[in-house]
Parts: structure tokens; sequence; C-alpha cells
């Protein structure tokens, strides 16, 4: 009996400790410390994305001066084509023969002018008959001169350096005055076009167009951003009342000829934000599209706060509201919390908390 009793007392002692142990564990896990900060406040910059337009500097429509069947097609679409360098020409024949009937009937007129001007000079006849005979001449030469313009507009020529597009009318076909024969761009350049709401516009036009002319980069439909940086050089005058946009005009200059009309993009443009309030995304997280963050009381209570997130960079949010620049938040365990709850933290320097800040000072 004796040394049952002593077994069971050897028993209890184990399970008391073991049970000890384990609350002892448990205190220690209910006492863990969160990691607390606050939002930083600096000037900094930040790189905003806007859908762009892309388009030639240059681009125009080629079409048919006059009517006639195009007999002579010397590009092929796609080509690079040299200023002045011959691309159709129209069947001059009719054009040709316009001419030649001008040309004679300014030579018969010519003859006729130099015989009234002798008989002039010797008082046969009046001044006022050779004047008229020198008006028929002037008129006969006029009529020449439009027949080589019409003769002219049968051979259509690059008016500046490009690329071809896509033929309209294939060789054999009979075109008319007017009709579109196919499209010419200069790629040489490229203007960019993006809309702006109207605060960004005033912190342009009162930061940054002050220090000279705006960089800004355009970021293809591959995603790779384009090798050469753009200028932005034109705003247009008025704003669009409907969206409350203007728009801006970039210039990029495109030597390998990557880019073509048409094309879309986003512009990269930098801009100036003053006195930012900053803190890292994963201190945040989202209920119904809205963003929320825990602020510590000064009872050490947690409270579910949204907050407004004006700018995303990567890792960070520039907060537009909710937040004020001495607010603790919850930067680690927001999700072994709820509202209210009062929790133990150790608070760091929004400074130490994030050290490798992808901003840049003014």
């Amino acid at each position: 009996m004796k040394r049952m009793f002593t077994l069971m007392l050897m028993s209890w002692s184990v399970l008391y400790c073991t049970t000890s142990c384990s609350k002892h564990e448990e205190v220690k896990e209910e006492k863990v410390k969160f990691l607390v900060t606050s939002p930083l406040q600096r000037d900094t910059t930040i790189t905003k994305e806007y859908v762009a337009q892309i388009h030639s500097i240059q681009h125009i429509e080629m079409r048919a001066l006059e009517k006639g069947y195009l007999q002579k097609i010397f590009v092929d679409e796609g080509q690079h084509v040299q200023q002045g360098q011959l691309m159709f020409q129209i069947m001059p024949l009719l054009y040709e023969a316009e001419l030649k009937k001008a040309e004679a009937e300014a030579k018969f007129v010519d003859i006729e002018y130099q015989n009234t001007k002798k008989l002039a000079t010797g008082n046969i006849v009046s001044s006022n008959e050779l004047a008229l005979s020198q008006a028929k001449l002037e008129k006969a030469k006029a009529e020449v001169a439009l027949a080589k313009t019409h003769l002219g507009f049968t051979t259509i020529r690059a008016p500046f350096s490009g690329i071809m597009d896509h033929f309209q009318a294939r060789l054999g076909s009979l075109v008319d005055e007017g009709d579109l024969l196919t499209t010419l761009s200069d790629n040489s350049k490229m203007w960019v076009y993006y809309n702006v709401p109207e605060a960004e516009y005033l912190a342009y036009k009162t930061h940054v167009q002050a220090a000279g002319a705006l960089n800004v980069r355009l970021r293809m439909a591959n995603n790779e951003v384009f090798e050469y940086p753009g200028v932005v050089q034109t705003i247009e005058a008025d704003f669009n009342n409907e969206t409350g946009n203007i728009a801006f005009r970039a210039t990029f200059p495109n030597p390998k000829a990557l880019l073509r009309n048409g094309e879309t993009g986003s512009v990269l443009m930098t801009v100036p934000l003053k006195h930012a309030l900053i803190i890292p995304q994963k201190a945040t997280f989202e209920v119904l599209e809205k963003k929320f963050v825990y602020v510590v009381d000064a009872k050490n209570k947690v409270h579910q706060t949204e907050v407004t997130v004006g700018a995303e960079m990567p890792d960070l949010f520039v907060i537009s509201g909710g937040l004020k620049p001495g607010d603790k938040i919850m930067l680690e365990g927001i999700r072994k919390v709820k509202d209210g709850d009062e929790i133990e933290f150790k608070y760091q320097d929004p400074k130490a908390v994030i050290p490798h800040l992808k901003t840049y000072s003014e």
C-alpha cells in the first residue's frame, strides 16, 4: 500500500508540473508584443501613370489629284520613302494632249502678237489692238501653265520622308479626284497624348515647369519602358468639362522606328508631393474594397480606421486621409487582433521601419 501511494504521489507531481509548464507557456504567448510605428512625413515624388495614344509627328493621307487609271505604283506597302520620291502615276495621256494643245495655241497667239507689234510700230494698228493681242498671248501662256499643272498632278511624290501604309487602290484601278491611295507617316519623332487631372496640372504648372522642361517615360503595350525619354512640350488650351482633364503632349525621339502611329501605352510622369504621409502597404488591410489600418490609442487599444490612399509606390502607400503624422499604427500582427483589443507593443521609429524608402527628397 505504501508503495502504491508513493507511485500515485509521483504521478500527481508529474501531472502538476506538466500543467504548470503549459500554463506558463500560454501566459508567455499572451504577452507577445506587437510592432507599432507611425506614418513617415516627408516631401517626395511619385510616378503617375496615364493612358496614352501614340501618333506620328506627321501622318497624312495621299489622295489622287486627278481622275484616271492608276498606271504605275513605284513603292510598296510598309516601305520607307524619301521626300520627293515618285510613288504613283495616274495615266497622263489626256493631260499630255491638253498640254500640247495649249502649247500650240500659245504659239499661234504669239505669232499673232509679234505681227501686231510690228504693225503697231508702223502706226498701222492702234495701241489698243496691240494691248488686246498681248492679253491674248498672256492668256494662252496661262493655259499652258494650267495644263502643265494638271499633268504634274498625275505623278504623286512623297511630300516628306516616311513610312507607307497599305494601298487603298490597286494597279489599274480607276480613281477619281480626291480618292485615297494610301497614308504616309513620319515616325522620326512621336507625339504622345495623355490626359491629366486638374489638380496634377496645377502641381505641374506650380512646381515642375518652373524647374524647366518635364521629362517623361513611356511604358509600351508589352509592359516594357521605351528606352528614350520624352519631353512635355504642349498642353491644350481647355479642360474637358465632362472629365475634368486636360490633354498633355509629349514628344519622343524614335531613331529605331520602333513606335508606330496608332499605338497605345502609358506615360510615366513624376509628380511632386509636399508633406506626404507614407506608410508600408503591409500595415493595411482591405474590407469591401476599402483600406484600413489599426490605430493604437492612449490606452493601448486598437481601432480599425479607414484610410484614403492618395498614391501607390512599391511596398508603400501615400495616405491622403484618415491618419495624422503622430498616429501609432500596427505594423505586424494585424490579423491577430480585432477592433477594441488591448495590446502590448513595441514602438519603432518609421525611419527605422522603412529603411529603404523608394522615394526621393525634394
